[in-house]
């Protein structure tokens, strides 16, 4: 206990980055359609912002979060898958995952109008367990993007403005349990 106590002491408050970051990111693409894993996960970064700020256990976890410009889980998750997505069309991903993400273009032999719009074709699955697999949920993810940032020039370009519209949709979905 006095091993967290000096934690807080010599951290400042409300940090932007959780010290679990790359821990709780790791495989959490894995967790996109499992919200019974999310929850528990959700609980985790709950803990650590409470750690980090210095909240009890009993304070209103929602406002710091906004404070420390934390995603929730679920938009960690979508952005993270996004951006695997984004490396797959163009050309930065291993081939075992850019096969599972093909442009509309590449796929159909003639032109149609969303060639242009940067749209995946996704498969067709029957199951509800067959909507995690990557193949299905990467390309309905990234078609529900907008056009402008599934255009964007580079990868770098791509996750900024990822981030921008992620951090919007989680800052919403904060703010509907915090009112």
């Amino acid at each position: 206990m006095s091993l967290i106590q000096s934690y807080r002491l010599r951290r400042p408050p409300l940090q932007r980055n959780p010290p679990n970051d790359t821990q709780s990111d790791y495989c959490n693409a894995l967790l996109y359609g499992v919200a019974d894993k999310r929850r528990r996960l959700q609980s985790v970064q709950n803990a650590a912002a409470r750690l980090v700020s210095g909240l009890r256990r009993r304070d209103h976890i929602r406002p710091t979060l906004l404070r420390l410009h934390w995603l929730p889980v679920r938009q960690r998750v979508l952005f993270k898958i996004a951006v695997l997505v984004c490396q797959c069309v163009n050309g930065l991903a291993p081939s075992y995952l850019a096969d599972d993400c093909q442009l509309v273009s590449d796929v159909r032999p003639r032109q149609l109008r969303s060639s242009d719009s940067v749209t995946c074709a996704v498969r067709r699955i029957r199951t509800t367990y067959g909507d995690r697999y990557f193949a299905v949920a990467g390309p309905r993810v990234w078609n529900s993007l907008p056009t402008e940032l599934r255009q964007s020039d580079s990868l770098g370009q791509f996750k900024r403005r990822l981030k921008t519209i992620v951090w919007v949709m989680g800052r919403q979905h904060l703010e509907t349990f915090c009112n």
